[in-house]
């Protein structure tokens, strides 16, 4: 999954960023109306939590943007404005959720889970897949009811992969899921990651398999049977 955090003070920004990326998400920053525009017009996301309170503007400019353009991404204001009238007018301007400052990080992270849910984008916290079960809140993964170790972007790539089981996801899916938008990818890292998931999953007895489609991306599905 890829959010965006619009958030204007950098500490606060950071330790969302590090709590949502042990979930774990691909987490982008942006700290203005500016900066938050430009990365929605490069990148898809998930979702967006959005103060409103920003340097140059208020954060409901770009709720506006995505609402303009028929773009339905889950939007989770988490601002300092604490007035019923501030709520009701985000809401109604199409916002999804509301969170007040100073907030909880686990709730945070609940609510953010019940948006996607909400949208389609998630189908829960626990994924099952053949004989593989992934627990997306612990971080933790099981083969046949075994633990087995994967590494943090193995974990994203399986969870992206699970989510859309028996159907090709496309490489900028997948990368957009994988990377922040300042990350420096190696035009092989893709590869490397599916390789090494591959192998991990079939060492451990697993009983699907991750295809390549071609100049398409790649597809998650159990083995069949002889």
């Amino acid at each position: 999954m890829h959010i965006l955090v619009v958030e204007d003070e950098p500490h606060l920004a950071e330790l969302v960023r590090a709590h949502l990326s042990k979930i774990p998400f691909a987490v982008d920053l942006a700290a203005s109306v500016d900066e938050g525009t430009a990365l929605l017009r490069a990148s898809r996301y998930d979702a967006v939590v959005l103060d409103r309170g920003l340097p140059d503007g208020d954060g409901i400019e770009l709720l506006r943007l995505l609402r303009a353009k028929g773009d339905m991404t889950p939007v989770l204001a988490a601002t300092a404005r604490d007035q019923l009238t501030d709520r009701i007018h985000g809401l109604d301007l199409g916002m999804d959720d509301y969170m007040v400052k100073p907030y909880d990080l686990g709730e945070l992270t609940a609510r953010l889970r019940a948006l996607l849910r909400r949208s389609g984008k998630a189908l829960g916290a626990l994924l099952n897949v053949g004989n593989i079960a992934l627990d997306t809140v612990q971080g933790s993964a099981e083969v046949a009811g075994k633990p087995v170790t994967l590494a943090r972007r193995q974990l994203m790539l399986l969870e992206t992969l699970m989510r859309s089981a028996g159907r090709v996801v496309s490489r900028p899916a997948i990368e957009a899921s994988l990377y922040r938008i300042d990350d420096l990818i190696d035009s092989n890292a893709l590869e490397a990651n599916v390789s090494r998931l591959r192998r991990i999953l079939q060492d451990s007895g697993a009983t699907v398999s991750i295809s390549t489609v071609r100049g398409v991306g790649y597809m998650l599905a159990e083995d069949k049977k002889p």
